[in-house]
């Protein structure tokens, strides 16, 4: 017994606790025991064929993990679930999203299935060892099903991680120009006020009512993407916060760059989001005087 203990933990343990069925036999347990130790809540059965070891609920990653193994072979985790996982919107805690195709998986209570017509390999990465759609195909699956301030902010934040461009969105729409929500990718994409992030839009309004110089956005620079660049006053404003950093690495990686343009010539302010929302004159006026500097 302690063998099959030892598979079903290295199964587990790979899978967020999750275990589908045939894992579960295929590490030597039979129905009867499997039945048996869901009756002593140490294992608890989520759908038909998938199981979660312990008697804890699943954690968000677990019932995602769950649902695309529950429907099968070909499933991604997709539209808000695939947001979620991709850190694109907060969790709902709602049915799981699931994308499959060419064939019909049957119901399953708790997944809400999506079947188009096909499914690009370009439109599919992983997280976790999970399949999920892109961050471009997970937006344009948004503007089809959920409300249009989610499908904007989900975008405005791909955007400020730079984990997208609209260029990769309209790639979507090359292979599917007829799919529902596409009128609303096509805006974000050809309004040049909504392909930036919120932070840059806000600053922009405080630039003009400033009466400042027009800055470029998103420019290339030294190998480097900037967010704001005065290229004459070789001035740069870059957003500063462990939201867009999400991790040490990417927070010592932005200070690296800015080491790499101060010592091309460049001026380099940051400016955080609380900054940005309860200081914004004084933003401005920092702005302003380096400007003037």
């Amino acid at each position: 017994m302690q063998v099959v203990e030892r598979a079903i933990a290295a199964v587990a343990g790979r899978q967020d606790n999750v275990v589908t069925l045939e894992q579960l036999i295929e590490a030597g347990l039979g129905r009867g025991a499997i039945a048996h130790r869901v009756r002593a809540q140490t294992m608890q059965r989520i759908h038909r064929t998938v199981y979660l070891v312990g008697a804890a609920p699943p954690t968000p990653v677990a019932r995602a993990r769950a649902a695309v193994l529950a429907v099968g072979t070909g499933a991604v985790l997709s539209h808000r679930s695939a947001a979620e996982q991709l850190g694109l919107l907060p969790e709902t805690g709602g049915e799981v999203d699931v994308t499959i195709v060419g064939r019909n998986p049957g119901v399953h209570p708790g997944i809400r299935i999506h079947r188009p017509r096909a499914l690009a390999p370009a439109d599919v990465t992983t997280v976790r060892g999970i399949p999920v759609t892109s961050i471009a195909r997970t937006i344009c699956d948004l503007a089809a099903s959920e409300p249009q301030e989610d499908v904007i902010r989900s975008f405005q934040e791909a955007l400020y991680r730079r984990a997208v461009t609209p260029r990769a969105l309209a790639a979507v729409l090359a292979r599917e120009p007829t799919r529902k929500g596409a009128a609303i990718i096509r805006e974000l994409i050809e309004d040049p006020r909504l392909t930036r992030s919120e932070r840059e839009r806000r600053l922009l309004r405080l630039i003009d009512q400033a009466q400042l110089p027009r800055p470029a956005t998103n420019v290339r620079l030294h190998g480097h993407l900037v967010d704001v660049l005065w290229p004459e006053q070789r001035l740069i404003v870059e957003f500063d916060g462990w939201g867009a950093h999400g991790h040490r690495l990417a927070f010592e990686k932005d200070r690296k760059r800015d080491q790499i343009l101060l010592a091309a010539g460049y001026r380099v302010i940051r400016v955080t989001d609380r900054q940005l929302l309860d200081e914004p004159l004084a933003v401005i006026a920092r702005i302003a005087q380096a400007l003037r500097g």
